[in-house]
């Protein structure tokens, strides 16, 4: 930008104490209101964590070294940040403030770092894993709305490990999707397919996000689940996981994404169940009925959490597509 064209306030002789009003004087400029309330807040905290702890030249050093590290492991299979955000538990805080949910309605999780857009679509009861060592699996769901209601041709982004705790994209010879697809939910808000048992895996810990975590004495590992998200235009975008009970991991999860409400139990297919879905009296049987919200439900939802929250720290907003900005009038 031509600095002619821009008329910046005075700013005043730099000091410790000072320093964060000068930075805000300078970005006060902003046309974006929601832009200027973020990086007012954003530089107010990091400012803060600095005078706080007495932040020393070495350790500020070793932590850009730590995000330089961070940003050049990435590649379009391995998301480091996502990884570093997951262990931080900001992904999980970050969903949970922006999809907030209703009671009685599912609640969200984690996308986590492995989602791809090469799944497949298949139809029901096709075998989304071809993984001969895995326990064969059969999953059937509902999907209906918080009045109950079936919802039918919603997308349904599915995807789990295989046996030994990898997805298909961390294989170095992996040719096309394995143990992921999509389907579309039948006119009663049902959709059912086979699939392998999950089995807990260790986040990728080779990287600066593994490195940290050995530092701060804690271990890499998720509990057995199988990732799930649901699209269709008028509800919100769930991005969920069904993680097993009594998992070695299920209180430990290295990115905090159980929730008590996720938690289920792999049963038994009984004599009705095998003869429906064509598979022998016995066989490994998950069922889920998830509960889906309206963008309408959710979006007031969010601008009356976003008051409440805010109200409490004792800042005046008011809400802005659907975002709070500071209430200047």
């Amino acid at each position: 930008m031509d600095p002619s064209q821009v008329k910046i306030p005075p700013m005043k002789d730099m000091t410790v104490d000072n320093i964060t009003e000068n930075v805000h004087l300078i970005n006060s400029q902003c046309a974006d209101p929601r832009l200027k309330y973020v990086l007012e807040r954003l530089v107010t905290h990091l400012h803060d964590f600095a005078r706080e702890t007495r932040l020393s030249t070495k350790e500020w050093m070793a932590g850009l070294q730590f995000l330089t590290e961070v940003g050049q492991i990435c590649t379009d299979v391995r998301q480091e940040f996502i990884l570093l955000s997951d262990i931080l538990g900001l992904s999980i805080l970050v969903d949970s403030i922006d999809h907030p949910k209703p009671a009685g309605s599912t609640e969200g999780t984690v996308l986590g770092p492995f989602h791809t857009h090469e799944a497949e679509e298949l139809p029901h009861g096709d075998s989304m894993s071809h993984d001969p060592n895995g326990e064969p699996l059969l999953v059937v769901c509902t999907l209906k709305d918080t009045a109950g209601n079936p919802i039918s041709d919603v997308k349904i982004d599915i995807w789990e490990t295989d046996s030994t705790g990898h997805y298909d994209v961390q294989y170095p010879d992996h040719e096309g999707p394995d143990g992921r697809c999509i389907m579309r939910s039948d006119a009663e808000g049902i959709f059912w397919f086979n699939a392998i048992t999950p089995v807990p895996y260790p986040i990728p810990h080779d990287g600066p996000v593994g490195k940290l975590l050995k530092r701060l004495h804690r271990h890499p590992y998720r509990p057995s689940h199988m990732h799930f998200m649901f699209e269709k235009e008028g509800y919100d975008h769930l991005i969920t996981a069904l993680y097993l009970r009594n998992d070695p991991y299920e209180t430990s999860d290295a990115v905090f994404g159980v929730k008590d409400s996720l938690v289920v139990e792999i049963g038994k297919a009984d004599a009705r169940i095998a003869a429906k879905y064509g598979v022998k009296e016995g066989h490994a049987l998950l069922t889920y009925d998830f509960v889906l919200v309206s963008d309408e439900q959710t979006s007031a939802l969010r601008d009356q959490n976003s008051r409440d929250a805010l109200d409490k720290l004792g800042r005046k907003v008011k809400i802005v597509n659907g975002l709070p900005i500071p209430d200047l009038d």
